[in-house]
């Protein structure tokens, strides 16, 4: 067991566990941590234990799930099973091991399935004796069971093959690394495309999955789930266990690259017939539902191609009829986790609503629409068990946690379950955190969360951080992370800026859509507006604000680098006094040319920078950062990953020479194993200590 000694500025370690096995072999335990002073660090952020999946067993009474901790010094982390009553409580922990497990699944109440390394395991509770059920060379991402135990469906990949005119090229070259590609999609967010995820059926007899009966059921060249983030959500059988509805965008190379375009398949196990039930709806169709009675499938759908921040309607259709009906119709937000009640006339979906991510009712017949949590949180998975929903929720003070709340709740703040961070958590001042309303130069209400500094004096004032979300149509909600953290930024002694600005949903469809074609429009004003309006209150020095933000957050830094000039009311005529960008576009020409999911620039942009007759062209690409350059005047750091494929590494090298050149006070960190995220611990904890370094530095002195 270690025990983290955690002040403000050190990480102390004692171990009582063995340094010497190698880290293949290491099993991360929870650390013990006494945190000092209660400020919340970036150390005392990664000590906690981290819940991502869960599943309730069939009587209800009780929940399996997947918690993770780190280990800094082995640069490791390790998910394991534990076991929670319903009811709430400590969790029973029912592994050890030195792989991680994940895809928690019953068989029936007294024996789970799961996921590690290239098997499938089940475990008898009682004696936890494990038993292979099925082993793959390449592995499993995946898998569900039918309801009747008689089969399962799992996910694995199969290897892209060189066309046969270039394979021959590599005849006898088995150590080359170099790689010839003739289409578009040959690398996607983070990986080059060397394998495609595939759904596979394979029948389940006598606790043990019938490999040498696998069915491919996609069969083809098309991904299943959708890269980058689809999973077994995209996937589900019927009630009866004889069909398969799935998610596919049947495209590859040129045709990926340029459509938003899936469907909603359905694959009869019989006779191995598929149809399309989504045909003619032209945008994101994914994420399949069966009612219990199976005579209806719901899914999440976007009507237009090439948007992927479109409406992501609530689509049922009747499997007897042939009729589909948009539930949300006349609702101006997006759904997503659905799940249907127990007798079938009502959908629960999440949505991101009003900087929150909340749980609302949607009724088949009568289209009513009803909200049952309300919080400051956000809701980010649910399940139902019987006439209640068992939620994953996080908020800026606290990472994911268990609630509960019942279908009949309304504006319900539910029901706190789990409690494995409790002991850390309690040892922590978290930031408090308000809600305010800032007119925008419009004459609109743009929500801003206020976050303060955790050792907050009313007699003293504090430098600012605005924070510049990414996207860039995701929410600036009630969200926990380990890349931005608000709470480590309040425990640096910051108050924290966070806008719900132009083009974050939320705030119905006119909001969501006023950003694409128009980033440096109003988007940047509302980060103007919420920056003067902050820096106008007493407790907060007008002349120590900085600026943060990653992705599309990263290109606002860029572009406010070059607009913080002549600024009335500022000391020197600057606005912001430091910044910080990661992973932002720099160079929109070269940006158009570098990303790999063209849909995304032909939509906000408008299309190809030589397109030079379109006034929609000229406007996008005439507030590309790099036109500004000869007006920084600010110190700038810049973070940037070799393994980001939507906006590469030489955007950031860019940035970073031209601020050198310029005689910019400046910063570059490198990782050459990232990738648009920071995921490896001690990278991680690099980028937060950097981080809080460099605005140190300039905000503090």
């Amino acid at each position: 067991m270690k025990k983290l000694l955690i002040t403000m500025a050190s990480l102390a370690l004692v171990c009582a566990c063995s340094k010497q096995k190698s880290n293949d072999e290491f099993i991360v335990e929870k650390p013990q941590v006494q945190v000092q002073d209660g400020r919340f660090t970036p150390e005392v952020m990664w000590s906690l234990g981290v819940m991502s999946e869960y599943a309730i067993s069939p009587d209800g009474s009780k929940v399996l799930y997947t918690l993770r901790y780190t280990d800094m010094e082995q640069n490791k982390n390790n998910a394991e099973l534990y076991l929670m009553p319903i009811e709430g409580g400590d969790g029973e922990r029912l592994t050890t091991t030195a792989q991680s497990e994940f895809n928690p699944v019953w068989l029936d109440d007294n024996t789970i399935m799961f996921c590690r390394g290239a098997q499938i395991l089940s475990m008898d509770l009682g004696s936890k004796n494990e038993t292979v059920v099925a082993e793959h060379e390449r592995g499993f991402e995946g898998f569900k069971m039918a309801p009747d135990h008689k089969s399962l469906v799992y996910i694995s990949t199969i290897p892209v093959k060189r066309p046969e005119h270039l394979e021959k090229l590599y005849a006898g070259l088995d150590k080359t690394t170099g790689r010839i590609n003739e289409d578009l999609m040959y690398r996607h967010w983070d990986n080059w495309v060397d394998e495609i995820p595939q759904i596979f059926y394979v029948p389940f007899e006598n606790g043990k999955a019938q490999m040498d009966k696998v069915v491919n059921i996609i069969d083809s060249t098309f991904e299943c789930p959708m890269r980058p983030w689809g999973g077994t959500e995209q996937y589900n059988y019927s009630p009866d266990s004889k069909t398969i509805v799935y998610t596919c965008r049947k495209k590859t190379g040129y045709d990926y690259a340029h459509s938003t375009n899936s469907d909603i398949f359905i694959y009869n196990i019989e006779d191995g017939k598929t149809i399309n039930i989504s045909d003619g709806i032209m945008g994101y169709d994914q994420n399949p539902v069966f009612s219990h009675n199976g005579k209806m499938v719901a899914w999440e759908s976007m009507e237009r191609d090439g948007y992927e921040s479109d409406k992501l309607r609530l689509m049922v259709m009747d499997l007897e009829t042939g009729e589909k009906t948009d539930l949300t119709a006349d609702f101006d937000y997006s759904v997503g986790s659905l799940c249907w009640s127990a007798d079938d006339k009502e959908l629960f979906a999440v949505v991101s609503y009003r900087g929150m991510s909340e749980i609302f009712g949607f009724n088949c017949d009568t289209k009513e629409v009803r909200q049952l949590s309300h919080g400051y949180h956000d809701v980010n998975g649910i399940q139902m068990n019987g006439d209640k929903i068992v939620a994953t929720q996080v908020s800026i003070q606290y990472p994911a946690t268990l609630y509960a709340y019942s279908t009949s709740d309304k504006m319900a703040e539910g029901t706190k379950l789990s409690t494995f961070n409790d002991d850390v958590l309690s040892q922590v001042r978290m930031g408090k955190v308000e809600e305010c309303y800032v007119k925008t130069v419009d004459g609109k209400d743009m929500l801003t969360w206020l976050i303060y500094p955790y050792d907050y004096d009313s007699t003293k004032t504090y430098p600012a951080l605005l924070f510049c979300e990414g996207g860039p149509q995701s929410p600036v909600s009630q969200f926990w992370s380990t890349r931005w953290n608000f709470e480590v930024m309040s425990g640096a002694g910051y108050f924290v800026i966070a806008p719900n600005r132009r083009g974050v949903p939320g705030f119905g469809m006119e909001w969501l859509e006023e950003i694409s074609g128009d980033y440096g429009g109003l988007c940047m004003q509302d980060y103007m507006a919420a920056t003067d309006w902050a820096a106008s209150l007493p407790m907060i020095d007008r002349e120590r604000i900085g600026a943060c933000g990653a992705s599309f957050g990263g290109y606002s830094i860029y572009w406010l680098a070059g607009h913080n000039h002549d600024v009335k009311g500022y000391n020197e005529g600057r606005r912001f006094k430091a910044f910080l960008a990661h992973n932002g576009m720099f160079n929109f020409e070269q940006q158009y040319l570098e990303t790999e999911e063209m849909w995304f620039d032909n939509w906000d942009l408008g299309g190809p920078y030589w397109d030079w007759n379109n006034p929609q062209i000229k406007k996008s690409y005439s507030n590309s950062p790099h036109l500004f350059v000869d007006k920084w005047n600010t110190p700038i750091c810049v973070i940037h990953s070799e393994f980001d494929f939507r906006i590469v590494a030489s955007e950031g090298m860019a940035a970073y020479n031209a601020a050198q050149m310029r005689h910019i006070p400046s910063r570059y960190l490198y990782f050459p194993d990232e990738t648009h995220w920071v995921l490896k611990p001690q990278n991680s904890l690099l980028w937060h200590r950097n981080f809080i370094d460099w605005f140190d530095q300039y905000l503090k002195k």
